[in-house]
């Protein structure tokens, strides 16, 4: 029979082992009417080469998640290496300024499904949600690209998790 001790040693172990997946570091963009946001994210992933699909996986309990949920839509803003401060701005919900188009200070555009895209972002991916897995905590909104971009050179270096100090997960 397992100790409680035991079994907290090996969940932390659990946790350290997850946080050496790499993975990248994005801002989510979710509008639903006239409210929109931007959210820090890790986990999203392409799931599929034909459609192009991309998953992003989003806490229940968060804005971002009742944005998708209702809008259908999603954009992934794929951040600079150099811009890694700006991913500490949208981890709470994003205050908009619809005057200045900006959220939490941050210019935006909107994407073809009208998802917020961070003006400085390196490139993005548009999305309309195809699917939606329940993960416990989590939804997992499936979405088909359907417009990408690059806003600067394709060879600009882009934010990993690593890249921060930040962790999230496990």
């Amino acid at each position: 029979m397992e100790t409680h001790e035991e079994r907290d040693a090996y969940d932390r172990l659990r946790r350290r082992v997850l946080w050496t997946m790499p993975s990248g570091l994005y801002v989510v963009g979710s509008r639903s009417g006239d409210r929109f946001n931007l959210m820090t994210a890790n986990w999203a992933t392409q799931v599929s080469f034909d459609p192009k699909l991309i998953a992003v996986s989003v806490e229940k309990t968060a804005v971002t998640h009742e944005l998708i949920a209702v809008g259908g839509v999603f954009a992934l803003s794929i951040v600079d290496r150099e811009d890694r401060a700006i991913v500490r701005r949208f981890t709470k919900p994003a205050e908009l300024d619809a005057e200045a188009r900006t959220l939490n200070g941050f210019p935006f555009r909107t994407a073809v499904t009208g998802a917020p895209i961070l003006e400085q972002a390196v490139a993005h991916l548009d999305c309309e949600v195809r699917q939606t897995a329940d993960c416990g905590g989590h939804d997992l909104f499936i979405g088909e690209v359907v417009d990408a971009a690059f806003s600067k050179a394709e060879d600009t270096p882009v934010l990993r998790m690593e890249d921060t100090r930040m962790n999230y997960g496990g």
